[in-house]
């Protein structure tokens, strides 16, 4: 008799850089604000995904701009990931879930109303290379998504026009 772990549904690396979405497809789908192919490898590894860190389909779904990515999860929910604040806006109007940068890595799994969260860092930890930060251990262990009718993606990809420079 095996025995299944639940795979997680958002992975977020420690500096929030990096953020994988587990899609419709049951796969994960990148977001990334910057390249660690070291990361992006050992979480493929970790949910028993042979795709190698450079494979194109890990950004299938996933729609990015100069001011950041959004992606459609499991269940529709949507998740970004901002690189810029005025971003911030935006992402709050739309998506269930937006980071925040005090909790390190996480591992979100989607329960009932919401993502049950595990901290890669529990709060109040207090490392040499991590120091605790006052009121880290006040967080709650679960996310409840606001309910809201969804809606539609919005594809951020530029227009061969935009992309195309000027003679």
């Amino acid at each position: 008799c095996a025995v299944r772990v639940p795979q997680p549904d958002v992975l977020v690396s420690a500096d929030g850089r990096n953020v994988a979405v587990r899609g419709g497809d049951g796969r994960l789908h990148l977001m990334h604000s910057a390249k660690d192919a070291f990361l992006v490898k050992e979480w493929l590894a970790a949910d028993a995904d042979a795709r190698a860190a450079t494979d194109p389909s890990l950004g299938e779904g996933v729609s990015c701009d100069p001011s950041g990515c959004v992606t459609q999860g499991t269940g529709g929910a949507f998740v970004a990931l901002a690189t810029r604040p005025e971003a911030l806006a935006d992402d709050c109007e739309r998506a269930a879930l937006i980071r925040l940068r005090r909790h390190g890595a996480l591992m979100l799994r989607r329960i009932r109303d919401g993502y049950a969260i595990e901290a890669v860092r529990p709060g109040g930890i207090d490392r040499p290379w991590s120091p605790a930060v006052p009121g880290d251990g006040e967080s709650e262990p679960i996310l409840r998504v606001p309910a809201a009718a969804p809606r539609p993606a919005v594809d951020a990809t530029p227009s061969e026009v935009d992309v195309q420079g000027e003679d």
